[in-house]
């Protein structure tokens, strides 16, 4: 159907070029399913493989990369406070145990982040919110199943 569509409206493509009818596709870094979407594992393994940082440069790199993954994890803003603050200005590393327990507890859970649903449909979903001394945090579920992590 969709190469008749293409010829019909005289557009050509290199069937070489395309996959059809895949159970999972690799897409920005996630990998997607028919009703859920993961962490591609390339990246875990990439994450699982980072060394703690030497200076702020390397804090704020590997703080990028892990906020791009953010929504597979619970509590991430939490987790992630102690790094956050070494990089704002005239703040000089020094890089003591509160920051090294926040670094490996954020990498470990990324690298055994959540499968998250794919929403579907309007109707259903369940906002779960929680309050700290420290921030706010929300989950959004449908069916009890986990779409986001926010915080």
């Amino acid at each position: 159907m969709v190469l008749q569509q293409l010829k019909e409206r005289q557009l050509y493509a290199k069937i070489l070029n395309y996959e059809f009818l895949l159970e999972e596709v690799g897409f920005i870094g996630h990998v997607v399913f028919e009703e859920r979407i993961s962490v591609d594992l390339a990246k875990i393994k990439e994450m699982s493989q980072w060394e703690s940082s030497k200076n702020t440069q390397e804090v704020r790199s590997f703080l990028g990369l892990a906020r791009y993954y953010r929504r597979f994890v619970e509590g991430f803003s939490k987790i992630a406070m102690p790094m956050t603050a070494l990089t704002r200005k005239n703040v000089k590393l020094e890089w003591i145990e509160k920051y090294e327990k926040s670094f490996y507890k954020l990498k470990m859970r990324l690298t055994t982040a959540s499968v998250l649903t794919i929403p579907n449909g309007t109707k259903g979903y369940t906002i779960y919110s929680y309050l700290s001394g420290q921030g706010l945090g929300e989950v959004l579920m449908k069916h009890m199943k986990v779409i986001a992590y926010a915080s």
